[in-house]
């Protein structure tokens, strides 16, 4: 009863973000499952990807509760999405082919490189060129699979990678965190099925594991955050842009952070 306790609080805490700022939590999430499964004696080899892909699943539901609370209040570009998520999905179901060649030092420094710039950028307040727009739907596919491809290999909806870009190409924030949402979906479920797949049958498993996604966190996790969802949602509507920009550039310092601390450590 006290690890549900646990995961039903982890998913309290990143449904309000979720809700909040567009993410899926993904990148809070991984963590504090290694963590929580390394407490309960999971077995050592399995823990990552238990954690990589407990945390995708849990993306595809938390992203359907903040789509439809964004979408009430009409700040999904759906435009964005349609021409987004083919690249999404073959991205996402590329990483998981390309994890086992691709150097992780390398992809951690080009992502802590963009999202420090990114929160730079957001704490000043920088105001992108105003001629500047969204690629077209090639430029749109492309950019969308690179998302996919990172989401995959750290487990996370990609909302710390197409907020920053929706923003730099002037989409409005709220309709970035929105659409950011929106976009976690297929991403998540690209994902889930994909560690779902690559773990069944693995004898290595706790009980009640489907593949390598531990169902019970799941449920807890899931629980928690279609309560707090809603809240976040409300928050991001309510509060200024200005504000809503800083806590998320904030947030991405955090991020950037414990990614190059986890390589120098």
């Amino acid at each position: 009863m006290e690890w549900w306790i646990a995961y039903l609080l982890l998913g309290l805490f990143v449904g309000l973000f979720a809700g909040m700022l567009g993410i899926g939590g993904g990148m809070v999430l991984v963590p504090l499952l290694v963590f929580l499964f390394s407490a309960q004696d999971f077995p050592a080899d399995r823990v990552l990807h238990l954690a990589l892909g407990t945390s995708l699943t849990t993306i595809v539901f938390t992203s359907l509760s903040s789509i439809r609370a964004h979408h009430f209040r009409g700040a999904v570009r759906w435009d964005i999405f349609r021409s987004a998520a083919p690249g999404l999905v073959i991205g996402t179901l590329g990483g998981s082919l390309i994890a086992d060649w691709l150097d992780a030092r390398v992809l951690a420094s080009v992502f802590v490189i963009f999202v420090s710039y990114s929160a730079i950028q957001m704490i000043m307040n920088t105001k992108p060129e105003p001629t500047r727009r969204l690629p077209g739907r090639a430029g749109m596919a492309l950019g969308a699979a690179g998302i996919g491809v990172i989401s995959s290999l750290v487990g996370a909806g990609g909302g710390v990678l197409s907020i920053p870009l929706m923003v730099m190409c002037n989409v409005q924030m709220r309709n970035a965190v929105g659409t950011s949402a929106a976009l976690g979906f297929p991403i998540a479920l690209a994902g889930a099925i994909g560690y779902a797949y690559t773990g069944f049958g693995d004898t290595d498993l706790p009980a009640m594991s489907l593949g390598y996604i531990y169902l019970p966190s799941l449920a807890a996790i899931v629980i928690g955050t279609f309560i707090t969802v809603p809240l976040g949602a409300r928050l991001a509507h309510s509060m200024p842009v200005t504000l809503l920009k800083r806590i998320f550039a904030v947030l991405l310092f955090l991020l950037a952070g414990r990614m190059l601390w986890s390589f120098i450590s």
